[in-house]
């Protein structure tokens, strides 16, 4: 049985999924691919020489799914990561039934199922990673609903953390500030939007999925066996730092 480690990486389509499973198969990672589109999906797996497996993480049975697939192919697995989500900008007031409902069951559902099925198929060590966001962590205008799902998956790592420690399975988070990828696309596309977005941005640039996919990776580690419990802030300083003016700063 071959030594690479394998992986689960839901929602490996989008931008920080897929550029995850480059970097992943770069390092000769054997991958399962889940994901909804069916040709990104196929496309996916021809660059990564990934295991393409169509589903909706928002369904229990069709996660636990992709990790038998995982265990049928390979024999074992090393970690998995949730990259599933999405993004709504919209006070409370203004945001429907249907747009909350939605917004927790693509962020929190999927990463609740990411749990159950790590939890019954990785049976000794490994290490999961879910996705969390600045929102969950600061207080940002119009944010209501996503904040309230990205803390609940901080909520959701923490306690996995302390449950499955004496299995030695690991359950770390990424929380991002804002990334562009297809699903930040609205909030970028105006001049006025994005020079509004990079400004928030105390590093003063928006981040790209390169910029997400190494922490990742680093969560993903067996050699970093001592992290667990952790929320990575990769954010462009946005959580923690209150820079001076520009013109403040002399020197």
């Amino acid at each position: 049985m071959s030594e690479n480690p394998v992986y689960v990486v839901l929602g490996a389509t989008g931008g920080i999924g897929s550029e995850l499973a480059r970097r992943l198969a770069a390092k000769d990672a054997r991958l399962v691919l889940g994901g909804r589109d069916e040709d990104k999906l196929d496309d996916l797996a021809g660059q990564t020489g990934g295991v393409p497996f169509r589903l909706d993480a928002t369904e229990q049975e069709e996660v636990n799914a992709a990790f038998e697939k995982a265990q049928s192919e390979f024999g074992r697995i090393d970690g998995a990561v949730n990259c599933v989500g999405s993004f709504i900008l919209k006070p409370a007031h203004q945001t429907s039934e249907d747009e909350l409902s939605r917004t927790m069951s693509l962020n929190l559902n999927t990463a609740f199922n990411t749990v159950r099925a790590a939890a019954k198929n990785i049976k000794e060590g490994g290490s999961v990673v879910l996705m969390s966001s600045v929102a969950g962590r600061v207080g940002l205008a119009n944010h209501e609903a996503v904040a309230a799902a990205k803390a609940a998956v901080i909520g959701l790592t923490l306690s996995a953390a302390a449950t499955y420690l004496p299995r030695g399975l690991r359950f770390n988070a990424v929380a991002p500030g804002l990334v562009q990828t297809g699903m930040t696309e609205k909030i970028t596309a105006s001049d006025a939007s994005r020079q509004a977005s990079t400004e928030l941005h105390p590093l003063g640039r928006l981040g790209d999925p390169q910029d997400i996919a190494p922490a990742i990776e680093y969560l993903l580690d067996p050699g970093n066996t001592w992290v667990s419990g952790q929320i990575i802030g990769v954010d462009g300083g946005l959580s923690t730092l209150r820079p001076m003016p520009r013109r403040a700063v002399r020197g």
